[in-house]
């Protein structure tokens, strides 16, 4: 039977990714706190934020995600054999399933909150639970994913992996990649992770503004396919391509552009749109 020698996670690495962990939890719920403090929201606003990314992202767009890219029949074998059009349809579902969450949200159980505040809200609870969901969780995993190398029984979950999977491309490669990961983060380098998520809640927020615009007024439906547009673009050029192997970004080179298109996003919708919509007292006549 094959060993395998995957090294020794430091105690570093372990601090390093509780840290990030902790971190990924404690920064969203302590913003949306502070929004919610000095603006006079309703919590309960960012955790139907929470709950859009959970139903439409996690539970409906991954399960039809699996049914038409991983299952096998004709269509997802199509989709496999033409890499280009597999990350776009791979960018499509959340694009579609995220801004379409947002857009049922703000129609049904947001419907009466028409103050502006309540796009951000929305957005914070939406893009703070995904850090919560993404790295919160990969970095637990990945904890305990080290307890396992360190004494050794990884080595036996990824045979035993391999042998009820058989003939499956990458199962294999794919956990001594992530051995490899675990084994080599430090300090310095869970901040890209972070970076990438304080990037990808602006975004969120960004695109919550987008849709609740496209809800409250009727001049500006065309903001609902935009956010779809803007959501697909991203997750096609960062994600899909590199995740079918086309185009593949440096680390660094990645975080700057989701930075730079979540800021522009972000201002666009700020001052076109949400330094637009001003409170009702503002608008009184002294």
């Amino acid at each position: 039977m094959e060993t395998y020698d995957f090294g020794h996670v430091s105690n570093e690495a372990f601090a390093a990714m509780a840290t990030a962990a902790v971190l990924a939890v404690v920064l969203p719920v302590v913003a949306a706190l502070i929004w919610c403090k000095v603006k006079k929201e309703r919590f309960t606003t960012v955790l139907l934020g929470a709950a859009t990314f959970m139903l439409f992202a996690i539970i409906i767009e991954k399960s039809l995600q699996a049914l038409v890219v991983s299952i096998d029949h004709p269509v997802s074998r199509f989709l496999n054999a033409t890499p280009w059009l597999l990350a776009l349809v791979l960018a499509l579902f959340p694009g579609v399933f995220e801004e379409t969450g947002r857009f049922v949200a703000f129609k049904t159980v947001l419907r009466k909150r028409k103050n502006r505040e309540t796009s951000i809200s929305h957005g914070l609870g939406h893009g703070g639970f995904e850090a919560m969901f993404i790295l919160g969780l990969a970095f637990g995993e990945y904890i305990m994913y080290g307890v396992m190398i360190n004494n050794g029984t990884y080595g036996a979950m990824v045979k035993a992996a391999v042998e009820s999977l058989p003939g499956t491309p990458g199962i294999e490669e794919q956990f001594i990649t992530i051995a490899a990961q675990i084994t080599g983060v430090t300090f310095g380098n869970i901040w890209f992770s972070l970076i990438e998520r304080v990037s990808a809640i602006l975004f969120h927020t960004a695109e919550s503004m987008l849709v609740f615009y496209a809800c409250k007024d009727p001049k500006k439906k065309w903001l609902y396919p935009l956010a779809i547009v803007l959501h697909t673009l991203v997750d096609f050029v960062l994600a899909g391509l590199a995740y079918v192997g086309l185009v593949t970004f440096p680390l660094w080179l990645t975080e700057v552009l989701m930075g730079a298109f979540s800021i522009a996003t972000f201002l666009f919708a700020y001052f076109f749109l949400y330094r637009k919509d001003k409170p009702a007292e503002a608008q009184m006549p002294a």
